[in-house]
């Protein structure tokens, strides 16, 4: 069974950039399709981006689009998102998460990570 750990959210302001990183621990995780989820109190989780095994397909949510960057290090076991031009609306509680079927729903990932909150101030 895949772990994951989320790191790098802070309190950044508006306009800024932020990278997070998020450490698998498993072998089994080169094969998994990765993505990232936020999620605000009060609202459904939101699809933020994903991306193959490989890394060479990519999928964004339309509110992020040509802005966030995911990206994939599997030696290092390792799933980054930078997050440039940041707005107060990205504010929320950043999720890693893996699937073994090639999804952007949430309920197709089964292994995910305790979350790390990201805030953007105006």
């Amino acid at each position: 069974q895949v772990q994951l750990v989320e790191s790098g959210g802070r309190l950044v302001q508006a306009g800024g950039s932020l990278r997070l990183s998020c450490a698998a621990a498993g072998r089994a995780f080169f094969t998994y399709r990765m993505a990232w989820f936020r999620q605000t109190p009060g609202k459904e989780r939101e699809f933020v981006a994903a991306l193959n095994w490989s890394g060479t397909n990519t999928d964004y949510g339309d509110s992020v689009k040509g802005r966030f960057t995911i990206s994939r290090d599997n030696a290092k076991s390792t799933v980054y998102l930078q997050m440039n031009s940041l707005k107060p609306e990205d504010t929320a509680v950043y999720y890693c998460a893996g699937s073994v079927t090639p999804s952007n729903n949430g309920d197709e990932y089964h292994v995910w990570g305790q979350g790390t909150q990201v805030t953007v101030s105006s």
